[in-house]
């Protein structure tokens, strides 16, 4: 029989690559542990499906953090939800934590995104964040304001995950921010041993974008290379990495297929599938080996750089700079999906704090 209980796990036990879960829900992230997982992520978004999906266990919750903080706004009650969904899964990353002495074991916990533009409003919810549980680590967005706050966070002892992340450009400028931090800390005396920043490249999302591009422009190419997008942009922004020994880890989100799991094995990085594609890639026949290192196909980078100016922009270092990220069209339409879920979230509240009288039923 073999040792490994599926290709996850065979691929955390033989590669130095981790799997993270890419929600906080605690029977998904179970799973996850069970096939690997040393990490996991909570934001609006990750709540409000929770909460959905688990009405019964997590209404009388809403109800009694309604109740607790009688003068809390629907957003103030919101947070707090956030906060205790990501402190009861931060629990479960425990041993991972202790075991990899702070470089996984982390619940990764998302800013506001309402703030992407006020780094010191960043900042105080980063630390806020930080103090909840000794694994946590904190989602910033590479935004222009971001990078100041992922710079002076890391500088505090907060570990970051750089988040709303598409390119090259900001996968090397997340990287050198976090770089100052830690080397400011170091300045000082102060220990950088038991931190672990990641930066989250956000691969399906920029293979969304392009396909948005063409429909909207009639761009007509091969399919297939569109989902080679941001595989090339994960591969060359790790190129970089190892080669300047960047203290910061990439990690692989937004899945859209099993090339933004399986061309990243063997790579010192970390890979956040859902659950629903953790499920289909232990299920697979795919064979589990370093394809880290494989060049995605010449013909289809320069196919996609003729076609799609944003996927140079994105592949190249310096193909936008920091005042275009908040600008980028990935950036907007992520920005957009987490500022309307945070909306969502606030809606569910509001639902429980002043409950619609008209739907109640009245007997008659």
């Amino acid at each position: 029989m073999s040792e490994y209980k599926s290709p996850l796990h065979e691929m955390t036990q033989r590669t130095p690559t981790c799997l993270w879960n890419d929600s906080a829900s605690t029977s998904e992230l179970a799973y996850s542990i069970e096939h690997g997982a040393v990490g996991a992520t909570c934001n609006p978004v990750i709540v409000l499906a929770v909460v959905r999906q688990e009405m019964a266990r997590w209404l009388p919750r809403v109800r009694a953090l309604v109740e607790a903080h009688p003068h809390a706004t629907e957003d103030q009650v919101g947070w707090k939800l956030v906060e205790e969904v990501s402190q009861e899964a931060a629990a479960l990353l425990l041993p991972a934590f202790e075991a990899s002495k702070g470089r996984n074991g982390r619940l990764s916990i998302q800013t506001d995104p309402r703030l992407y533009r006020d780094p010191a409003a960043m900042l105080a919810q980063a630390e806020h964040f930080n103090g909840l549980a000794e694994n946590m680590i904190v989602k910033i967005p590479a935004s222009a304001a971001g990078l100041q706050a992922i710079e002076e966070a890391t500088y505090r002892g907060v570990s970051i995950n750089a988040t709303v992340s598409f390119t090259v450009g900001q996968a090397v400028t997340v990287a050198e921010a976090v770089e100052r931090g830690l080397d400011r800390r170091e300045a000082e005396g102060l220990s950088t041993a038991g931190m672990g920043p990641v930066c989250t490249i956000m691969v399906g999302r920029l293979d969304d974008w392009l396909k948005t591009v063409a429909d909207r422009t009639g761009v007509v190419t091969d399919p297939g290379h569109l989902e080679w997008a941001g595989v090339a942009v994960f591969k060359e922004a790790y190129r970089i990495y190892m080669e300047r020994g960047y203290r910061t880890r990439l990690l692989s989100a937004a899945f859209r297929n099993h090339y933004h799991w399986s061309e990243l094995v063997g790579g010192d990085v970390v890979v956040s599938p859902p659950h629903a594609w953790q499920v289909r890639f232990n299920a697979s026949d795919i064979v589990v080996k370093e394809r880290i290192g494989d060049q995605v196909s010449p013909e289809v980078v320069a196919d996609l750089r003729r076609r799609f100016p944003d996927f140079a922009r994105a592949l190249d270092e310096h193909g936008l700079v920091p005042t275009e990220f908040d600008t980028f069209g990935p950036s907007l339409v992520t920005l957009r999906q987490f500022l309307g879920a945070t909306g969502e979230l606030a809606t569910l509240v509001r639902d429980v704090m002043t409950p619609d009288p008209r739907s109640v039923p009245t007997g008659r």
